[in-house]
């Protein structure tokens, strides 16, 4: 049994979906969280292909420095909807 094969599929059917899931989803931190699953798994296939530095290099870039931006980013800009609901409270009690 070609086991090189099944693993192959196995990350490539994960590299889509997320992939797929970071354009579908509708909440960012998920979409965020997707997307390092999809870089993760690019990550494995660069494993796969014996280029060990290129996976190192994925996974400290993209999935270290990229992704923490990416996360730090939609914590920051996102408003709570509690906030947004006092917010429209005082404005018509004004």
């Amino acid at each position: 049994m070609n086991y090189e094969l099944i693993a192959f599929a196995l990350f490539a059917v994960v590299t889509l979906a997320s992939a797929v899931g970071v354009v579908l989803m509708q909440d960012p931190w998920h979409s965020a969280l997707l997307l390092g699953v999809a870089l993760l798994s690019v990550a494995v296939h660069y494993v796969m292909l014996a280029a060990e530095f290129v996976a190192m290099m994925q996974v400290l870039v993209y999935v270290g420095g990229v992704l923490v931006l990416i996360t730090f980013a939609v914590m920051l800009t996102q408003r709570d909807e509690s906030d947004a609901d006092t917010d429209a409270d005082e404005v018509v009690q004004a």
